[in-house]
């Protein structure tokens, strides 16, 4: 594939070294905005930038008929309007908080979980997330899948950044130095507590995710997600 990669920071740098180990080809490295002379043709973008110009970036390539795979965070707000952009210039569109096959799987984990959980109320629930400080939204995108996750599974019907109270479900965001990711969910009662937990040895697993979202959405029109992907409906 022709592969351009809007968005060049870390994520970006380790996309392209895995993309290159795979026989792709880097065709555009855009820290700035995208056009159509910078991109180069591409056959697929792979979006990672800031909260604050990823509608832009996604709008315009959507608007060329370029598919885009998404990873950036924070700006979910505008989805429902990419996602019409895309069926609208009838091209593919795949936004995922997380791109790693563990954490994927780890969020069908919790979807069970929630199921299985929702009849006991004499255990509460709460999500935590721990991220490198450079990390510029909060909760993390991630932390907000898995507690979207839980509310469709659950009495809960709406998250807040704090302790879980009445039907809200509390997510604790943390930022330490040198983290990729850690969620954990909990559910506490007076005599025990249940925890399940995703860790992240590093951005390799998020970057590959990302490159198979782009190899698999090749010839596609339409919304998806890394489920559509991995096969998990």
């Amino acid at each position: 594939m022709k592969i351009a990669l809007v968005g060049y920071g870390k994520m970006g740098k380790i996309i392209e070294h895995l993309a290159l180990a795979k026989n792709h080809e880097i065709v555009a490295k855009l820290s700035e905005t995208p056009t159509l002379e910078n991109l180069n043709s591409p056959d697929v973008v792979i979006e990672f930038s800031n909260p604050e110009v990823a509608f832009n970036n996604i709008k315009f390539c959507l608007e060329q008929n370029i598919p885009v795979i998404c990873g950036t965070t924070g700006w979910l707000d505008q989805k429902p309007e990419i996602e019409k952009i895309a069926e609208e210039n009838k091209t593919a569109f795949l936004y995922g908080s997380n791109f790693s096959l563990g954490v994927n799987l780890f969020f069908a984990l919790n979807e069970k979980l929630a199921q299985m959980m929702s009849p006991f109320k004499d255990y509460s629930c709460q999500l935590e997330e721990i991220h490198h400080t450079q990390k510029k939204d909060a909760p993390s995108g991630t932390a907000i899948s898995l507690a979207e996750g839980i509310i469709r599974n659950s009495d809960f019907n709406a998250w807040k950044l704090d302790e879980t109270q009445d039907e809200n479900l509390g997510i604790f965001a943390i930022r330490e130095n040198e983290v990729p990711g850690t969620h954990s969910v909990f559910y506490k009662s007076e005599v025990d507590e249940i925890e399940i937990k995703h860790t992240a040895f590093n951005r390799n697993g998020f970057a590959l995710g990302a490159i198979t979202a782009a190899e698999w959405i090749q010839g596609k029109t339409g919304n998806f997600t890394m489920k559509d992907v991995l096969e998990l409906n």
